[in-house]
């Protein structure tokens, strides 16, 4: 995981607050900072979280959201597309051909000074 938001206009994301969300959720993989923002600029990125799943090529087979309650988490029966899409790939090589946009707040970017 890639967090790309401005840390010095948005202190409640910086890098020590994510390593508390991280042990709070029981994150198993790294969760990095991508101070400069050029990681998300090269990926596309749009909001928190996007998605971005690769096959075995590293070439990108899903762009999508997590799950398909991000507007209703009542919803009993939300679908885990993220968690679909990469198991898919990791048996096919191919995504999904059906994928939503992401979902979240838009990354907050700094600004040119």
């Amino acid at each position: 995981a890639i967090m790309s938001n401005d840390v010095k206009n948005h202190p409640e994301d910086s890098f020590e607050n994510m390593i508390s969300f991280s042990k709070l959720h029981n994150f198993s993989f790294p969760y990095i900072i991508d101070d400069s923002q050029e990681i998300a600029k090269e990926y596309g990125a749009v909001c928190t979280p996007d998605f971005f799943g690769f096959n075995n090529k590293l070439k990108l087979q899903y762009r999508g959201r997590i799950d398909s309650g991000v507007m209703n988490r009542n919803d009993n029966n939300i679908k885990r597309e993220l968690f679909y899409a990469m198991e898919t790939i990791s048996r096919t090589g191919i995504g999904p051909s059906k994928q939503y946009n992401s979902f979240g707040c838009s990354i907050k970017w700094k600004n040119d000074e």
